[in-house]
This record gives structure tokens, sequence and C-alpha cells, in this order.
């Protein structure tokens, strides 16, 4: 009897665990399912929360037609206060210079290579360039500088900047990016020195190179776009 008993309570206990493991896989499997589609759907919302983001994104708002700069400096002329926040939003702008028209104007007037103890070498603008030619040379190891002289009008110009590209035997060898700023209209030029430099030095440094220049602005128009060679030698032209 008692051995009946135990093997009774043996059998049931076997049992109540094999039920118990099934349940537990069951669990696993289940909480694995229901971890799978809560994943899924979290992804689910996250798309569409991105979605409804850009839905609820306003569209851009209509300013109504812009004006000229000339327009906007004589709308309200008799408003003092009015005035006065136009002068300390634009700063002094030479009427003179103020056109008609929505579309700033920059005429580079000429750039000019700078170096210590050598006379300033002044490029008038337009270039007269050729191809065969050197537009300019350097002395290898030396320092210099470079100086823009341009004029605005009409309106204000947003993010001028002077971009320049230099190739050696059609390799990219050097490109430059510079941020001029921001300038309004005045009769009279403005100039921007740009950091100082140093040429390359060596036997393979020497030789002549190929350019490109262009100044553009925010809105990518770009006023003036030269293509140039100069050449940097073992010393500074006889004739300099």
């Amino acid at each position: 009897m008692g051995g009946v008993g135990e093997e009774e309570r043996s059998g049931k206990e076997d049992h109540e665990k094999e039920e118990e493991d099934v349940v537990g896989n069951m669990n696993e499997q289940h909480g694995e399912k229901l971890n799978r589609q809560m994943s899924e759907a979290s992804f689910c919302e996250t798309e569409e929360e991105e979605e409804d983001e850009v839905k609820d994104v306003p569209a851009q708002l209509e300013l109504g037609p812009q004006c000229s700069l000339k327009e906007q400096l004589e709308k309200d002329k008799d408003d003092e206060s009015l005035r006065r926040w136009k002068e300390q939003l634009l700063g002094s702008v030479d009427l003179n210079s103020v056109g008609e028209t929505l579309e700033p104007e920059v005429k580079i007037v000429n750039l000019s290579i700078l170096s210590p103890g050598r006379p300033d070498l002044v490029l008038p603008i337009p270039l007269e360039t050729n191809p065969n030619t050197p537009l300019f040379v350097l002395k290898e190891g030396s320092q210099y500088s470079l100086k823009f002289s341009f004029v605005v009008s009409n309106n204000i110009v947003s993010g001028l900047k002077y971009t320049n590209t230099v190739w050696k035997t059609g390799v990219k060898v050097d490109s430059t990016k510079e941020m001029l700023g921001t300038f309004s209209p005045q009769q009279e030029p403005y100039t921007y020195e740009m950091a100082e430099e140093t040429t390359p030095s060596g036997i393979f440094a020497r030789g002549t190179y190929s350019a490109k220049s262009k100044f553009v602005d925010d809105d990518n128009t770009c006023y003036l776009e030269i293509n140039y060679t100069f050449a940097i030698k073992k010393d500074w032209p006889a004739s300099s």
C-alpha cells in the first residue's frame, strides 16, 4: 500500500511537472510572440507618428509679394519708430546705391595678392587670361594673402562667399571656401582680406597650376567666375 501510494504521488508530481513545463513553454512562446507584436506595433506607431509629424508641419507661410529695398525704406517713412527699426535692422544703407530690383548686384573690382616685403600684385577685373601664360608667379615657401575689393548695389547680398579650386597636371590639389559675409548696398567698395598662407615648396611643388575662382551668395547666384593659370617657381620673377 505504501509503495503504491508513493508511486501514485511520484506519477502525479511528474505529470504536474510536465504540465508546468508545457505551460511554461507556451507562456515563453506567447511572450516572445507578444514582444514581437509589441515591437512591431511600436515600430509602426513610430512611423505613423513620423507621418503625423510631417502632416502637422504647416505649409510655408505666404508673406505676400516681396518688395525692393528702396520700397521697403520708403514705406511708412513718416513713422519715426518704424524708420528707426529699419535703420537698426539694415544698418547704414547708402540710398544712392539702392535700386528698384529685388536682386542684389555685386561687382568684383579687383583681386590683390599681398606678400610681405613685396609690392601688392593687383589683378583688375575682368582678367585678361591666357591658358598658355601664367597670370602671376609666386615664390615657393613664401607667405601671401588674398584681398578682394567689391561693390554691392540694389539690395542686400546675403552669405557672399569665395571658392577656389586648384589643379596640377589635371589632379585637384587644393580647394578653398571662404565666407565673406552679408553686405548692404553702398557706393564705396568693400574690402576683405583672407588669412595668410604659405605656398608649397620643393621640386614637386614647382610648376604651372590651373585654377577656378567663384563668388556666389546664399541663393547660389554667381557674380564672378574666372579660370586662370599661375606658377610656383624657385624665386620671384625678376620683373616684379
